[in-house]
């Protein structure tokens, strides 16, 4: 059930674009979407969502344009956006319930799954507590319960870790990996940890256009034998800056360490060769875009 996106364009007016022919073929499993702010990330999600059509080109769900039916894809999604509202004088069972009704959920398994998705998402002992006294994590769990309710066979997730603690993040990414057999996942985070733990392939994308989409080993080894660290003092991190791609620093007592690409394959001296990461690659990809 390939879902293809066709050399898709979104323009807002004649000065913003949010997707410039943007085509990419997913699978299930866990696609990662890693962009700046601005990059297209949620403009494309509305897209297949079908909130948003698209100004050129269009979108396949097994073979069926669901920009022109939109239905084929509408009675097997799940979508939690970015901007997810609740309404705060409901429960959790009360707004699940809700939302299974706008979706067409019912039956006699429905309170059963239900609790299902609450435990899953670590709400069961809040679950008769309005949703307006709830945290902003604890809105973002009955969120991704929320987006779980059809048993969809097509996911979006649009930053779904803002504003979980840890050992949320965790029970998440669990979450998901128990449901990427059966389903296309896509998720989008800034949280370059949450996309490394649990995608089977990535997709980085800047101003609208996609870079590279790859299992991660193939993304990483863009930049592998080119990331280095070494130690400056302090006052030679802004020369430094203008030679080499600097990925993150620290202070090591009277030092600055700096772990840094390489933009022509010559290291600085005294430094040490590090393992690349799916980070490296992302901010290398991004900023040589």
């Amino acid at each position: 059930m390939p879902l293809e996106i066709k050399h898709v364009t979104k323009k807002f007016n004649k000065d913003k674009t949010g997707l410039a022919d943007y085509s990419i073929t997913i699978d299930k499993g866990v696609l990662g979407l890693l962009g700046p702010n601005g990059a297209g990330k949620s403009t494309l999600m509305k897209i297949i969502a079908t909130i948003s059509k698209p100004t050129e080109g269009t979108v396949f769900l097994d073979g069926v344009d669901i920009v022109q039916h939109p239905d084929n894809i509408r009675k097997i999604l799940g979508y939690l956006p970015q901007d997810f509202g609740v309404y705060p004088n409901l429960n959790a069972y009360e707004f699940l319930e809700y939302i299974a009704a706008m979706k067409g959920v019912g039956g006699s398994g429905l309170r059963k799954r239900i609790d299902m998705l609450l435990d899953g998402v670590n709400l069961t002992a809040d679950a008769k507590r309005p949703i307006g006294s709830y945290s902003g994590g604890m809105k973002q769990r009955i969120g991704i319960a929320q987006a779980l309710l059809n048993d969809p066979k097509v996911l979006i997730f649009d930053e779904p870790t803002v504003g979980l603690d840890p050992e949320e993040r965790v029970r998440f990414r669990q979450l998901i990996s128990d449901l990427a057999d059966d389903c296309i996942i896509i998720l989008s985070s800034h949280i370059v940890s949450d996309i490394e733990t649990i995608a089977d392939e990535v997709a980085i994308m800047k101003n609208g256009r996609l870079l590279d989409k790859a299992i991660q080993p193939d993304i990483i080894s863009k930049v592998e034998g080119r990331v280095f660290e070494t130690l400056l003092d302090s006052g030679e991190l802004t020369t430094f800056k203008s030679k080499y791609l600097v990925i993150n620093t620290s202070r090591q007592k009277e030092k600055t360490k700096v772990r840094y690409i390489t933009k022509n394959n010559e290291m600085a001296l005294d430094s040490t060769a590090v393992n690349a990461t799916l980070e490296d690659a992302y901010l290398f990809l991004t900023h040589n875009a």
